[in-house]
């Protein structure tokens, strides 16, 4: 698949659209990355990162109920070491800043292609 050794571990999708997160889940998969589970709101984000321990978390910002940054935060505190990448819609500049501040690896602007998001999924996991 690559020339550097990728850990393709378990991912977690985070995003109130479920039209997003399939096709998230299908650019992941079809890189060989496994889909650990997936969350329609931070607070199913944040038991659903307890649950499974996933290597990385693919965390859309805007979300009813809790927000990504909340849930960032919560993930953050369960694990320093969590990797996560931060989806966001084009115009969350503020969003992304704070995102990076509170310990988020990277982040994918939407609507982003699927070499960019296979990119930030492979940085992050190598590091």
């Amino acid at each position: 698949m690559g020339e550097q050794s990728v850990d393709t571990g378990k991912i977690l999708i985070v995003d109130d659209l479920s039209f997003m997160r399939t096709i998230l889940r299908e650019i992941v998969e079809k890189d060989g990355f496994v889909v650990a589970a997936e969350a329609e709101d931070g607070n199913i984000a944040v038991e659903r990162f307890r649950e499974i321990k996933p290597d990385l978390v693919l965390l859309d910002i805007t979300m009813p109920e809790k927000d990504g940054l909340s849930a960032l935060r919560e993930i953050k505190a369960l694990d320093p070491g969590a990797r996560i990448i931060m989806c966001s819609s084009l115009g969350q500049q503020k969003y992304i800043i704070r995102a990076i501040q509170l310990g988020a690896y990277d982040f994918i602007v939407k609507p982003f292609t699927a070499q960019r998001v296979v990119s930030a999924l492979r940085k992050a996991l190598a590091r």
